[in-house]
């Protein structure tokens, strides 16, 4: 039997690269004054059908339940955090400034960067409708990457803004009904040949080329762009109007994170909508909101392959899994008092095993090595004077039982894992 496809095992080195990813998450998002949520992982099916239309439901686990209600497994969290937020946005201050990381799921064709389930960090600010908003989370977005050792050669933030476009449909004198349509159309015009984006395009090829082909200007972008440059941010980030994201429901500012070799899908991506909570909650709240996603899996791709993000993540990872302490139990008379002092040790914070059966000494200090344990505590024949062995120098040292504790504080790497 094996994980079905475009589902994951994450065995233990897996778990501890999936916390060490989602430790940075949290830490960058509580910096930023960001605060922690989370919703139901099954919803009513019709809430993301409201969102994103009927077609969504091919790429949905949807079934019925036992109620005969119509669900689905969570293939997002925005239409969450919309129902929630219209629901209780009374309770909180303005502007809301929340994150979760909560697991997808999709149905669709497994490849790189894109499984059936994932994780994803979602980081959401609502009800502030000043640019300032948009620049402060285009800063959480490169802060986050910065977190993972990442550089402005490592990684490159597309900015844009639907806005800018509406209004040149509107210069254009082109009916609202095929506004979406277009976007769509310039939405694909990095990834599909230039001749059908034209054929797609019409007599509106011409001067939508002239933009891409860097022609467009946009004060609001360049506001956008000082706002990050007063934070040292702007390096990060290049004004690109060929991002418009294909999505109905953005309306102004939107951006996605890439590396700047193009070797993987979006990072990151993300933008205003401002109407989206209004839609869905019949009309019963109307705020200004901006956020973005990024996921697990194409971070994961791109730590894998950066050099110095994967030496930083492969450290942090062995120091998450390594042990403080390993009590080796030489006598086994003693193992009631190495009990005792396994408990005061974990008790103090610190990570300690121990052989649970009578084992030989040379099987315990090879289990210690194998363990990452940085010192030994031999419990024998000194009792009740008990032998501290670093590993790494072989250095020795016999200490009273009842030092222990003390004596272990002097070692600055073991205050340091256990603090």
């Amino acid at each position: 039997m094996q994980a079905l496809p475009g589902f994951r095992d994450f065995l233990p080195d897996d778990c501890a690269v999936r916390s060490y990813i989602f430790a940075r998450w949290r830490e960058v998002a509580r910096r930023y004054g960001f605060v922690e949520y989370d919703g139901p992982v099954l919803e009513d099916l019709h809430l993301f059908v409201r969102k994103s239309g009927p077609e969504i439901v091919k790429q949905l686990y949807d079934f019925a339940d036992k109620g005969g209600r119509a669900v689905a497994l969570r293939p997002e969290m925005t239409p969450t955090l919309a129902r929630m937020v219209a629901a209780s946005h009374r309770d909180f201050r303005k502007p809301i400034k929340w994150f979760c990381i909560p697991q997808m799921f999709r149905y669709e064709r497994p490849q790189r960067g894109r499984l059936r389930e994932h994780y994803q960090f979602n980081c959401d600010l609502i009800g502030e409708a000043a640019l300032d908003a948009d620049v402060e989370l285009i800063a959480i977005c490169i802060d986050v990457l910065r977190a993972f050792g990442l550089t402005a050669q490592d990684v490159v933030v597309r900015i844009s803004d639907r806005e800018f476009w509406i209004d040149f449909f509107r210069a254009q004198n082109l009916p609202q009904e095929r506004w979406q349509e277009v976007l769509e159309v310039i939405d694909k015009s990095e990834r599909e040949p230039r001749e059908k984006i034209a054929e797609q395009l019409g007599q509106l090829a011409r001067p939508v080329f002239e933009i891409l082909d860097g022609g467009g200007r946009s004060e609001k972008l360049q506001r956008l762009v000082e706002g990050l440059q007063q934070r040292g941010l702007a390096e990060f980030v290049r004004v690109d109007l060929r991002i418009v994201r294909g999505l109905a429901y953005y309306t102004g500012v939107v951006f996605e994170a890439f590396d700047c070799q193009g070797k993987l899908r979006a990072i990151a991506g993300g933008g205003r909508y401002d109407n989206l909570i209004h839609q869905l909650s019949d009309g019963a709240a109307s705020l200004p909101a901006g956020g973005f996603a990024m996921g697990d899996v194409v971070l994961g791709e791109l730590l894998r392959e950066n050099a110095t993000a994967h030496a930083q993540m492969e450290a942090a990872v062995a120091a998450q899994q390594r042990l403080d302490l390993y009590v080796v139990i030489a006598k086994e008379e003693r193992r009631s008092d190495a009990i005792a002092a396994i408990q005061c040790l974990r008790d103090a914070s610190y990570r300690v095993d121990y052989a649970l059966t009578p084992t030989k000494v040379g099987k315990q200090f090879q289990a210690a090595e194998q363990l990452g344990a940085q010192v030994a505590v031999l419990f024998g024949d000194e009792w009740p004077q008990v032998k501290i062995k670093v590993l790494a120098t072989r250095k020795e040292q016999l200490v009273p039982n009842e030092e222990l504790l003390a004596h272990l504080a002097r070692f600055p790497s073991l205050s340091s894992l256990s603090s």
